[in-house]
Parts: structure tokens; C-alpha cells; sequence
């Protein structure tokens, strides 16, 4: 047998062998090291699955052993979530998914220059009072950063990627910290139509259904009762994109969803609303337009007139940011494939 090498910190002791594709990890706290593992190891399997390594526990320890960049991944990916368990916060299968994909994207050629290559993951966070969500994916830890930065920031790309999730929860920091005094949260409305009329009950209740994602969000960032009283006393405000014109939107965090579905003169509209100590977001899905024919996206026209501008930001998330369903990501990339072909084709044929 080699020597062996003790490494200690203050989360973990590490017992680095010389054979550099095998190593043993032992951390300190037994029932933070059984929630990491997960019930019958799944969160290792999962690691085996998508790194093609092999990782054993045993009591506390974990036994670590496959190709060398891949070995290396399944450390950092452990360490983050041991400090997540450390800080308070829990491990589930979509967090070692998150952790995963963040180490490997730390090895890549294209890192990101937020990341740490050789120690530890860093990945961007947003903490509200009732979770902290990680980054799952470089996009999103791009997205994030940009949040904070940012006055007006545009997240675009497929279903699944976090882009509103990930707003709503950032509009619910910035309340908490005192940042800005209101939250706004508007989608178009364009499936009802002029069709509103006809549907039963109050505004509200004929809206609704059109802003339940947003209203799904913001549950589960903020305790219930505190979403009810800050909807009732206008602190929260969710609202159809028509509501906003003639407004003028200051010390708010502002955000439009579905923004595909806005017309150039809707997107404009809002895009002027913004005021003073404001931070406005806006999200959409460029392919997924559902305007009648003929008619321009806003959202694919502001990305095109606001391209350069200082003060705003633009993230694009791909087919491999979304982080519901790993299926979901793989109908999203064929749905893609398929649109790329008939684009081709229409070209030939003009």
C-alpha cells in the first residue's frame, strides 16, 4: 500500500491516497454525512450515474474512486452540499443534480469566472426568510449574478430553466432586505384576449389563471399569511401587462413573464414604466410566441434594439439549463432540433 497523505478542514477530513483516482472522504457530522448520502445512497447513485465513477459509504465515509477529472468533480459536488446541510439548508436530488452540474462546468473550457476551479464550488444564491435556492446550472448562476447587478435584466430561453422562479425569488430578497418597498409581478395576457369579458367573476378571478406561475413563485419564497396581508395592503401586486400604462414604477421590483407575448408597442410601454430605485426583470421564451401571425414579439424586438445598452443585462438559457424532469430537457432539445430543420427548409424553399 502507497503512503497516504491526511488533509483536515473544518468540515471534513480527507484521507487523499497517491493512486489519485481513488480517495476516501470522512465527514465529522454522522447525520449530516446520512443526508448527503440519502436514503439508500440514492444521492451517491445519483453521482455514479452522471460522473461514471464508483462511490461506496461506509458510516461516514464515503469511498470515492473512477477517472481522475470525474473523482475530482464528486468532491467539490459533495463538499457544497455538506456546507449547505452545515448552513442549515437541506439536500435533495435536484440539488445534487445543481452541485453536478456546476463542478463540471467548472472543468470546462467555457468556466465561468465566478467559478473556483481547483478548491470548492461557488455558486450564486438567493436567501429569503423561508429558503435559499442555489444556482443548478452556469446559466443560472449567471442569471443570478446579473440580478444583483443589474437595473434591467432580461432572462430568455425554453421552459424549465428557473428563469421567473428565479426572479420572483430575487424580487422577494430585495423586499426583505428593505431594498425596494413593492413587488410587481405582470404577464400578458394574451391567450384571453379581448375573450376577458366573457369569462365569470371579478378581474381578478378572470386573470388569475394567467398569473398563477407567478403567484406559485412568490408561495414559495415567502410564508403564506405574508403574501396574503402584502397582496391586500398592495405591497405585493399582480397584475395583467395593461394595468401598467400610464404608471410610473419606482422603489419596486418589477417583473414580466411571458414577455414573448407582448407586442413591440406593449414592451416598449413597459419597458418606460421603470423609475426610480427600481429593478425591473423580464422573462420569455423568444420560441414560444403565441401573438397572431404577423405580429412582432416585443420581447424579440427589445432584444434587438437594446443589444450594447449600458445598464442592462441579457442571459440566455439552452435546453441544457432546465432543471425540472431530466426529460423535460431532452423533449425541449428534439422540439429545437425540429424547429431548426423546418427553419432550413422555409429558407430553401424562398
Amino acid at each position: 500500500m502507497n503512503a497516504q497523505e491526511v488533509v483536515s478542514s473544518s468540515s471534513r477530513n480527507v484521507r487523499a491516497l497517491t493512486d489519485a483516482n481513488h480517495f476516501i472522504l470522512t465527514f465529522e457530522n454522522n447525520r449530516f454525512a446520512s443526508e448527503l448520502f440519502g436514503q439508500f445512497d440514492q444521492n451517491l447513485k445519483l453521482l455514479e450515474d452522471r460522473l461514471q465513477i464508483e462511490a461506496r459509504a461506509r458510516g461516514n465515509s464515503v469511498s470515492i474512486s473512477g477517472d481522475l477529472l470525474a473523482t475530482n468533480q464528486a468532491r467539490r459536488a459533495l463538499d457544497f452540499l455538506y456546507a449547505r446541510l452545515q448552513s442549515g439548508g437541506s439536500v435533495e436530488a435536484s440539488d445534487v443534480e445543481g452541485a453536478i452540474r456546476m463542478a463540471v462546468a467548472a472543468d470546462d473550457q467555457l468556466t465561468l469566472p465566478t467559478m473556483e476551479r481547483k478548491a470548492k464550488l461557488s455558486m450564486a444564491q438567493i436567501a429569503t426568510r423561508k429558503k435559499t435556492i442555489s444556482a443548478r446550472t452556469p446559466t443560472q448562476d449567471a442569471y443570478m449574478r446579473a440580478l444583483e447587478r443589474s437595473e434591467l435584466v432580461f432572462g430568455v430561453g425554453p421552459a424549465g430553466t428557473g428563469k421567473t422562479y428565479l426572479a420572483v425569488a430575487h424580487a422577494a430578497q430585495l423586499l426583505e432586505r428593505g431594498a425596494v418597498d413593492r413587488i410587481i409581478l405582470s404577464r400578458p395576457a394574451v391567450e384571453a384576449g379581448e375573450r376577458l369579458g366573457f369569462l365569470p367573476g371579478d378581474m381578478k378571478e378572470k386573470v388569475d389563471p394567467y398569473l398563477r406561475p407567478l403567484y406559485d413563485a412568490l408561495y414559495d419564497m415567502m410564508p403564506g399569511d405574508k403574501v396574503e396581508r402584502a397582496i391586500t395592503a398592495g405591497v405585493i401586486e399582480i397584475a395583467p401587462l395593461a394595468f401598467m400604462r400610464g404608471r410610473t414604477l419606482a422603489n419596486a421590483a418589477v417583473i414580466l413573464d411571458e414577455a414573448q407575448n407582448t407586442t413591440s408597442m406593449q414592451m416598449k410601454m413597459f419597458l418606460t414604466r421603470l423609475g426610480e430605485n427600481a429593478r425591473m426583470i423580464i422573462t420569455g421564451d423568444p420560441s414560444q410566441v403565441d401573438l397572431p401571425r404577423g405580429v412582432k414579439s416585443g420581447l424579440v424586438e427589445a432584444l434587438q434594439i437594446l443589444k450594447g445598452v449600458e445598464g442592462i443585462s441579457v442571459v440566455r438559457f439552452k435546453d441544457v439549463d432546465v432543471v425540472r424532469h431530466p426529460l423535460v430537457g431532452r423533449i425541449v432539445k428534439a422540439y429545437d432540433a425540429q424547429y431548426a430543420v423546418q427553419d432550413e427548409s422555409e429558407q430553401t424553399d424562398r
